[in-house]
Formats: C-alpha cells, structure tokens, sequence
C-alpha cells in the first residue's frame, strides 16, 4: 500500500467475516440457529472508536459478519492500525484475517482482544508474529495508551514481541468509572441494521454495568468483567439514552449488564430517573431468578422495560447445586409470576448437556420451561468456552475429545456429559426446542398478543425456521 500524504492516523476496529454472531466476550453465539437472538451491534467496536477518536484518530467500524469487503475497506481507508475482536468460535478464521491484512501492509500495527486471550496469551505472539498487541482484559484504557504511544513496558494488559521474546505485562485493573468512558461512537455504524427480533425496530445497547460475584461453572462474566459490579450513574446512562433518542432517533434499548438488578436501590433509581426525564422509551434487561421482587418490577414496567431475561439454566435443582447457580426453581417461579403481574415480558435461558444432565434431568427442564410458560426462551447446548470452570473440569474429566471444534457451540455439542453422549445431547436439545414453541398453547398465546405485521411477520418466519430444522 502507498504511503498516506496526510498526518491524521487511521485506525480500523473489525468484527471479521464470519458467520453472522454477537462477539462479546461474555456471549460469543453465531446467530443462525437460535430462534430468537438478533444481531447486537458492535457496540465494544464503538467505545474502541470513541476512545480512538479522542485520542485524535480516524475510526472506521466494520462488521464483515453482515457483509462488506475487508481488502478494498483495507486499501480505500489504508489504517496505520487494525483492531479485530476475535472469538472463541471463529478463532482460526479471524487470526487468518489478521494475517492477510498484515501482509497486504507490512507498516499495519495489528491488534487483537477477546476472551480467547484470558487463557491464551502468551504464546500468541509467538505461534501469530503478525500481531503486534494482545489486549488482555478491559480494552478501553490500554487501547488508548497503545494509541498515544506510552511504551509497551509501561502499558497494563497487553502481551508484544520484544527481541523476539513475548512479553506478557502486568494485567490491567478493572476500571471503576465507567462513566469517565466516552459514549459509544454510533456515527460511525449502520444502527437500522441492528433491531429487535419481534418488531423489528432498531434497537441499541446500553451498557449499564460490568461484573458478577457469582462466578457461574459455564459463564465467562466472572472472568471477562470481575466479580465486583461496577455501575454507571443513572444521570450518564440517561445522558447516553438521550443522544441515542435526539440524534438517532432510537427509542428501544437493550440494557446490557452482568447482572442488571444486583443493586437493588441503584436499579430503582435508574427507573425514578427515566421516568422522571419524560423519556418515552422501551427496554429490556436481565434478572437473577432472586434480586426481583414486585415495587422493583413496577418501576421497571413504568420507565419503559417490557422484557426481561431469567438465565434459569435448568429445571433439576442438583443442576443448579452443582452448577454454583444460587437460586432455587421456587425462586424462578416466584420472579416469574411477578414480572407476568407486571405485564413484563419473559425470556428464559436453559442450558442442555452439563456434565451431570440425565435423560430425567433433560425431561425436568423441559417440563419446568412449559411450567413457567415464559414469552420466549433459548436452549443452549452446555458450551464449555476456555476460561470458564466448565472448561477446566471438562479437560480434568475427559468429557471433551480431541480437540474441540466452537464454531457452532451453543446448538452443536462439543462435550459430553458424564452420562450421555455428545450425539444424545444434541437430539435432546432439539427436541426441547420444538416441544416448547410447538404446543398450541402457546401458538396461540403468540398471535393473540401480536400488536403488528412486523411482529406477525418476524414470528411467523421464526416458526417456518423452527419447523424446517433437522
């Protein structure tokens, strides 16, 4: 590539071709085959560029998931820098993007971030010369002192080559103001791409909070944002929302978090907040199955949330013993039936194929899903990401054969149960799936709570989609 004429640096921040999947570090899901999960935007992509943008540069957001052609963006924008999000499921993929924009320009300083490197960093640099910066961890502040070019030595969280040696440095500190970051810089995505799946109206994520205490066996929440829940101000999430209504005319919200509701008077104070404000705005967020209780709901129903998710995980209590979860099937009804007096919405999460699932504990959870008779719901195939205890106590138990192939994790299993096959997991989870959303009960539930066509339409080819699935 010719050597640029003007001074400003370029830096290009990529979610790189792949399938079409949500990369966040704690939910890395190819969307394909999950019925109700839509396309997220990029929004860590976002606060890189604003941080980049501050720091004086040019930011150019791509994600070639939904299209897009990387080598003519590489040669029109010509960056001095490259940043990819790389995930688990599509890890060779993307380091192979890397690589071929690193040859195309030798001067490219690459960039890489992810939750593969919280288990895999230090031989990166070494097995991938093409990579000039392992971020390991938080990436908004080291990514700004790579950028305003600290030396390497004094930068927390990033693993570089050095006399060809890799360094790996002192891991950085979670950081605890999050309302010092920048707002995510949506002038530079196509934001009517990213909607909601019932009505198909564009939607945005708020990033609301980082950090759950609880450190689940399968969950990367722990690992990628500490066990500390760090909360932004309800006056920063309100003056985020507001950009997002005022200048794109965005009004229904995805609030994204660890945990929403941990803080019991932080979450009620956010919804007094945005009631008072006169925001007219819809919302959704997640809930434990045992921080709801009914004033919290009504607060929440009135600032505009419509639905929120449970991770329930499983209908067997032992499950949820051995699992860490903290929470009793009696407590998930409980939440249930008061976001369902509260006229909220329910998305329930279950994961299939644990180490200890049975044929009785699969029937349990399908049995306990139809009980609680929730809006939408998601079976996961038990998806053991490094990182996680899960991975660790697969590799410990032999669950896990050869090496294991993510790239369609949480529909396809890549481990076994102690009593049950990877083969016999995967028929399990398909049928749970098709036992749920095919009961006429709840056909009919559906379509008489439809308010459009666009949702008539969305459920209509979302059902077609289950129906055809071997």
């Amino acid at each position: 590539m010719e050597k640029r004429a003007d001074k400003k640096k370029k830096i290009l921040l990529i979610y790189p071709p792949s399938p079409v999947m949500n990369r966040e570090d704690r939910c890395q899901q190819p969307v394909e085959n999950l019925l109700v999960i839509p396309p997220l935007p990029p929004t860590d992509l976002m606060y890189l560029a604003a941080i980049a943008e501050q720091c004086g540069f040019e930011a150019m957001i791509r994600d070639y998931s939904l299209g897009g052609d990387f080598i003519e963006d590489l040669k029109n924008f010509n960056p001095d820098y490259l940043l990819a999000n790389i995930a688990t499921p599509t890890f060779k993929s993307d380091m192979e993007t890397v690589a071929m924009a690193k040859e195309l320009n030798h001067n490219l300083i690459t960039i890489v971030k992810g939750a593969p490197f919280l288990t895999y960093s230090d031989n990166v640099i070494y097995e991938n010369p093409f990579v000039d910066y392992v971020i390991i961890g938080e990436p908004e502040l080291t990514l700004k002192d790579i950028l305003m070019g600290i030396p390497n030595e004094e930068i927390k969280g990033i693993c570089y080559s050095e006399n060809f040696q890799s360094i790996k440095n002192e891991l950085r500190p979670f950081n605890n103001n999050l309302d010092d970051l920048p707002f995510p810089a949506r002038h530079l995505v196509d934001n009517s791409i990213y909607t909601r799946p019932d009505n198909g109206k564009v939607q945005a994520v708020i990033k609301v909070s980082r950090g759950c205490p609880f450190h689940c066996f399968f969950c990367l929440a722990t690992p990628v944002s500490g066990v500390k829940v760090r909360t932004r101000s309800a006056e920063n999430i309100i003056a985020e929302i507001k950009e997002c209504v005022e200048k794109y005319n965005i009004k229904n919200f995805l609030f994204w978090s660890d945990i929403f509701n941990f803080d019991r008077n932080w979450t009620i104070d956010l919804c007094k907040k945005i009631i008072e404000s006169g925001l007219k705005i819809t919302w959704s967020a997640n809930t434990r199955a045992n921080t709801m209780d009914a004033e919290m709901a009504q607060y929440m129903y009135k600032s505009g949330c419509r639905l929120v998710s449970i991770g329930v995980e499983s209908g067997s209590q032992e499950i949820l013993n051995n699992i860490g979860k903290k929470i009793t099937l009696d407590e998930v009804r409980k939440t249930v039936k008061i976001l369902k007096d509260n006229k909220i919405k329910i998305y329930n999460y279950f994961v299939i194929g644990l180490p200890w699932e049975t044929e009785e504990t699969v029937e349990e959870t399908i049995k306990f899903a139809i009980e609680l008779d929730s809006n939408f719901i998601s079976f996961y195939t038990a998806n053991p990401l490094p990182g996680t205890k899960y991975f660790m106590y697969s590799m410990l138990n032999h669950l896990i054969s050869g090496e294991p192939d993510f790239t369609n994790s949480y529909y396809e299993p890549v481990v076994r149960a102690h009593k049950l096959s990877k083969e016999r997991i995967f028929e399990l989870h398909k049928r749970a799936i098709k036992r749920y959303y095919l009961r006429p009960k709840f056909i009919i539930k559906t379509l008489f709570g439809l308010r459009s066509f666009a949702e008539f339409r969305n459920y209509f080819m979302a059902g077609i989609n289950l129906i055809l699935k071997k």
